[in-house]
């Protein structure tokens, strides 16, 4: 959910910069099937009740659902942005494939976020010990913010990512830049 503060930042820094909404209309993502797929997948995955249900199988999905968009963010690093975006979704995959296919958080990151752990397989699951610590959801927007969550410096990467390819798709609307 955190991830969602991006698309509105980057229209807001592409209206500041001069930008237009059309611009994204000329953005050309490779491969979008394949992201899509591995996002759906996810959705799918952490909507209860398909989480009881997938619990033995969803640590492997997660890992071939994250490591499926990073594919595709790959092949489209050619857009400003999208080298941001790959970083963290690398970030996220190392993290939840070295802890076994979940995103690792803490107890207390959790309570600060106001959320409980659930029974069903989760994307962030409550670790006292994870591998690679500095890259799990060590980080929370608080209980009572809109979307309050638990999230990653991959996360932040990808929102901070997604930001710009917005914004500067904005600024490439096709019409001439003031200026040049």
């Amino acid at each position: 959910m955190f991830i969602l503060y991006a698309i509105p930042a980057g229209i807001l820094a592409g209206f500041l910069a001069g930008g237009r909404l059309d611009g994204l209309s000329n953005l050309r993502f490779r491969w979008a099937p394949l992201a899509i797929a591995g996002l759906l997948a996810q959705v799918v995955l952490f909507a209860l009740p398909t989480s009881d249900a997938l619990r033995a199988a969803g640590p492997a999905i997660y890992v071939a659902s994250t490591a499926a968009v990073l594919v595709a963010l790959l092949v489209n690093v050619r857009l400003a942005g999208l080298s941001i975006v790959a970083a963290g979704a690398a970030s996220n995959l190392l993290a939840i494939a070295a802890n076994g296919g979940a995103m690792p958080v803490r107890a207390e990151t959790l309570a600060a976020a106001g959320l409980d752990p659930h029974d069903g397989f989760s994307n962030s699951v409550v670790t006292t010990t994870p591998v690679l610590e500095p890259l799990t959801d060590i980080f929370a927007i608080p209980a009572g913010v809109p979307l309050a969550n638990v999230f990653s410096i991959g996360d932040a990467l990808i929102a901070v990512g997604i930001a710009v390819a917005i914004a500067v798709a904005m600024r490439r609307s096709g019409r001439p830049v003031a200026g040049t």
